[in-house]
C-alpha cells in the first residue's frame, strides 16, 4: 500500500495497534497447534495486511509470540519495536486485556483512559478482542514491549500523562508515510485531557512558544505546531471558551493573511504578508524594497520596529487575531501574542507592547 507524497511514492506502514492484534491472533494459532510465521489481520478501517510473527513459545497453556514495527516510509519513533503478545485461556467468557513492561500507563484519570490503566486504546482494544473471540470464550491478553519505556521518551506520552512506555495506538490500522495524522490526534488528544480541568487554554506553536509561555504566565500549555487552524477549531468544539496562542513572528505572520497551517511546505508567505500590510498602510516603496532584501520575518520584525514603523507589527497582529476569531465564528475569547527572540512582545487585543 502506497501514498504520494511531494510526488514521491511513499510505502505506508502497520500502527503498533496492528502489531498488538497480529500478535495476538498468532499466539490463539499456537494455542490450537498451528505455528505461524505471518499473519493476515483485518483493520478497523478494512484494509487487510500481512504480518510477520517471530518468536513463537509456548509454555504451561500460556502461548507468546511477537512481531516487529513496521511504519514503511513514515519518520515514526516506534519503527522497528518489537511488540509481543502473551495469551492464555480461560473459560468464563471475559476477554482481559493489558499492558506489560513497555506499555505506558495512566497517571491519572483522562478521557482515554482511567489512571493506573494500561495505554491500550479502544480501538485496538476492540480489535484484540474481537480476534480472541474467533477462537476461544474467554483469554487473558497481556500486550509488552521490552523497549518501549525508552522508546517513550521520544513521544508525547508525559504530555498526555501517560508514563512507563509506549502507547498502542490506531485507528485506522495504517501508517501513512508523512501523515499529521498521528501528531493532530496527539494534540486533540492533550486538549481533551486540559478540558477536563478548565475552559481556557494557552496554545503555543513549539517548544520555545511553551517556555515563552510559561515564563509569561506560569501555566502549562499545549504546542499545537502549525495547526493552528485545527486546534482552535477543535478547542471550540469541545467546550473552550477562552483561547490564548502565542507564536514567534516567523509563524504568526502566515496567519496575518489567512494561513491557518503555517508549516513552510504549505505556506511561506512571510515576506509577502509583511510587503501586504506596509502596502495597506501606504508605507512608501524604500520601505518595502529593504523588507524584501531581508531574510527572515525576525529582522523584518526588527527593521520595522526600529525604524518607526510598529503599527505595521500591531496591525499584522490584531488582524491574525481577527482571522481566528472569524474562523470560530466569534464563539471564543481570543487573544494572540506575538513574539521574536529578542524579546519583542505584541498583543492583540490590548495592542500593546511589553
Amino acid at each position: 500500500m502506497y501514498e504520494i507524497y511531494e510526488g514521491k511514492k511513499l510505502r505506508c506502514g502497520y500502527t503498533t495497534g496492528s502489531c498488538a492484534q497480529a500478535a495476538t491472533v498468532a499466539c490463539c494459532m499456537l494455542l490450537n497447534g498451528e505455528v505461524l510465521n505471518e499473519v493476515e489481520i483485518e483493520t478497523n478501517s478494512g484494509q487487510r495486511l500481512i504480518i510477520p510473527i517471530y518468536g513463537h513459545k509456548i509454555e504451561e497453556g500460556t502461548a507468546e509470540c511477537y512481531t516487529i514495527k513496521d511504519s514503511g516510509d513514515d519518520k515514526d519513533v516506534t519503527n522497528g519495536i518489537e511488540i509481543y503478545a502473551r495469551v492464555k485461556k480461560r473459560f468464563d467468557g471475559n476477554v482481559n486485556i493489558d499492558g506489560g513492561i513497555g506499555i505506558g500507563r495512566f497517571t491519572l484519570d483522562t478521557p482515554y483512559g482511567k489512571k493506573g490503566e494500561a495505554a491500550i486504546n479502544k480501538v485496538p482494544r476492540k480489535m484484540i478482542e474481537g480476534e480472541v473471540r474467533k477462537f476461544f470464550s474467554g483469554a487473558e491478553v497481556l500486550i509488552f514491549a521490552p523497549k518501549g519505556e525508552e522508546i517513550s521518551k521520544k513521544t508525547f506520552n508525559k504530555r498526555l500523562k501517560i508514563e512507563g512506555g509506549i502507547s498502542i495506538l490506531g485507528t485506522t490500522g495504517i501508517v501513512k508515510p508523512m501523515s499529521n495524522e498521528a501528531l493532530i490526534k496527539t494534540i486533540y488528544m492533550e486538549l481533551d485531557l486540559k478540558r477536563k480541568t478548565t475552559d481556557e487554554v494557552i496554545l503555543v506553536l513549539g517548544n520555545h512558544g511553551e517556555e515563552f509561555a510559561k515564563n509569561m504566565f506560569n501555566k502549562d500549555c499545549v504546542i499545537v505546531s502549525n495547526f493552528i487552524g485545527d486546534s482552535v477549531l477543535y478547542a471550540k468544539a469541545i467546550g473552550f471558551k477562552k483561547i490564548i496562542l502565542i507564536g514567534h513572528i516567523g509563524k504568526l505572520c502566515k496567519l496575518s493573511i489567512g494561513a491557518f497551517n503555517t508549516h513552510s511546505h504549505i505556506n511561506d508567505s512571510r515576506t509577502e504578508a509583511f510587503v501586504y500590510f506596509l502596502a495597506k498602510n501606504h508605507i512608501g516603496f524604500d520601505v518595502i524594497d529593504k523588507v524584501i532584501e531581508l531574510t527572515t520575518a525576525e529582522e523584518i520584525t526588527v527593521y520595522l520596529v526600529d525604524n518607526g514603523y510598529k503599527e505595521i507589527i500591531f496591525d499584522m497582529v490584531k488582524t491574525a487575531e481577527d482571522k481566528i476569531k472569524a474562523l470560530a465564528n466569534d464563539y471564543i475569547d481570543f487573544n494572540l501574542i506575538m513574539y521574536t527572540f529578542r524579546g519583542d512582545v505584541f498583543e492583540g487585543s490590548r495592542n500593546r507592547t511589553r
